[in-house]
């Protein structure tokens, strides 16, 4: 068994395709005791970095009904025979009953929820001796959300600060979607077996999962298309890496030009709303525009002239369209797009744009909402969308053709031209500021001008500002990070050199 690099994240359905499809090759039994092995492990590692080893240390195992508290017991049976005083507490129905035997049989003792002690009226519960915490109630098949006792125990173990080692998920948190209903354990480590799910990484469940551990345990790491597809839901998710990013960028060489680069053209922001105009245009030239062409506003206009010098005003040649940010009610706003549309480029719609489409576009067209936008698109609660966000964007691409970045904490791409949804990079919490999608849209119009594919471009750009963003911590400004670009950019082309000297010498030598 290894750890492997989160990549892609597959959904219930594909996992138990998967799982069915071990069975027949190793069998279930195999595939557990696997799991528990790669738990127990990760477990012995916590152990020795809090304790100085396993033996002695104290473990508390919280367990369900299903494979997973099966999981979490067989590996508390492996703690226990290396001298790990092992308590399992059995939250929610039977316990695996092959699993608690051999905790049993290693010297580890079963007790009781109610037997912890927990007192609901109590801010604060009295912490158990407990080094370690292993959370194996629910697995990819539970509902989100905890019954009110296991929610109890889910608080006080957020209270006591203990090292808590997650079961292939935080009990709580919904698999597919990444939603939160209520309370959910939040986990130091999570120890996920076979491939990732999608509430790896997509917030706000990414977050209460700590450090995730892919563990190889016989799982087809390639799967079928009809698996990708999960039934028909289609939650095939692919992370964007850094390396993916540093190859991603267009970089110029000794023969570009400015069109080599490419030249933006951008009707953004308004007298009411100038602000929007600038930060976009401010996304452009520095993300590395071989032009900028600024066509909106006076007031705008005004601003940029005296911030930005290079920017050109008047009308002229380019290669990608940025529209939207800032319009506020604008009246022409669907004869701009309408024109947009029979000029064939690559063109960003963002913010008040939006509400302007046409019934149909192309997928060379990116739209950026955020949550309440796409929303507002697909005429639904807000609710609706941040319930499950890989929903809500195919869903957006289903009904206008075109390509989707869902804004966010986590920033999903969608397009009719790939079978998967690219997940960003993700980026510190302080970039939720006004102005941070203003800039983003100008970025990735700037990598559109530039002749990056439009999925490619919109998961670059915001996993680029992403990048950035965690290089310079902040709270920065939107306009400051802008200004920082240039900077993330050129340690990523950096980093994009290493990786083809590196190629070329393993082509050299091999």
């Amino acid at each position: 068994m290894s750890l492997v690099e989160i990549y892609d994240a597959y959904d219930v359905g594909t996992v138990r395709a998967l799982e069915e499809r071990a069975f027949d090759t190793v069998g279930a039994d195999a595939l557990m005791q696997r799991a528990a092995h790669a738990l127990a492990l990760a477990v012995a590692r916590e152990a020795v970095s809090l304790c100085g080893g396993v033996y002695g240390s104290t473990i508390i195992i919280l367990v369900g009904p299903g494979n997973n508290g099966g999981d979490a017991l067989f590996a508390g049976a492996r703690l226990a025979r290396r001298g790990a005083r092992v308590t399992a507490v059995r939250c929610l129905g039977t316990p695996h009953a092959r699993g608690l035997a051999a905790l049993r049989a290693a010297g580890g003792r079963l007790i009781d929820l109610d037997d912890l002690g927990l007192d609901p009226a109590a801010r604060i519960q009295q912490r158990p001796a407990a080094d370690i915490v292993v959370d194996g109630v629910l697995g990819i098949g539970g509902r989100p959300g905890l019954p009110e006792p296991v929610a109890l125990l889910a608080r006080a173990c957020r209270d006591w600060l203990v090292t808590t080692i997650a079961v292939d998920l935080p009990s709580g948190v919904a698999a597919d979607t990444g939603a939160v209903a209520g309370d959910a354990f939040a986990a130091t480590r999570t120890v996920t077996f076979g491939v990732a799910k999608p509430c790896h990484l997509i917030e706000p469940a990414r977050g209460r999962c700590g450090e995730i551990e892919v563990v190889d345990i016989g799982l087809d790491p390639a799967p079928s298309e009809d698996d990708r597809a999960g039934s028909g839901s289609g939650r095939w998710l692919r992370q964007v890496q850094t390396d993916q990013l540093a190859a991603y960028l267009p970089y110029p060489d000794a023969g570009s030009d400015k069109y080599a680069r490419g030249v933006v053209g951008i009707d953004t922001g308004s007298d009411t709303y100038p602000g929007a105009g600038v930060l976009s245009t401010y996304g452009a030239v520095h993300s590395g525009a071989g032009m900028v062409r600024y066509l909106g506003a006076d007031v705008p206009r005004a601003l940029i002239r005296e911030r930005l010098p290079n920017v050109v005003f008047s009308p002229g040649r380019v290669q990608a369209h940025l529209v939207g940010s800032g319009w506020g009610d604008r009246p022409d706003g669907a004869a701009v797009l309408a024109r947009l549309l029979g000029d064939g480029l690559p063109t960003v719609v963002d913010a008040d744009g939006l509400g302007h489409l046409p019934a149909r576009v192309p997928a060379t067209w990116l739209l950026t909402p955020h949550a309440g936008e796409l929303a507002r698109l697909l005429g639904e609660d807000r609710s609706w969308v941040t319930e499950d966000p890989v929903r809500a964007v195919r869903a957006g691409v289903e009904k206008t053709g075109a390509t989707v970045l869902l804004k966010g904490a986590t920033q999903l791409v969608c397009t009719p031209d790939q079978p998967w949804i690219d997940v960003a990079l993700p980026g510190p919490a302080w970039t939720a500021q006004a102005g941070s999608g203003d800039v983003l849209a100008g970025i990735c119009a700037t990598l559109l001008a530039a002749g990056v594919r439009t999925p490619r471009a919109a998961a670059a750009a915001a996993s680029l500002q992403a990048y950035a963003a965690h290089r310079n911590p902040g709270p920065v400004p939107p306009q400051r990070l802008a200004e920082l670009m240039p900077a993330a950019i050129a340690r990523l082309q950096s980093r994009r050199t290493r990786q083809l000297d590196e190629i070329r010498r393993s082509e050299w030598t091999g």
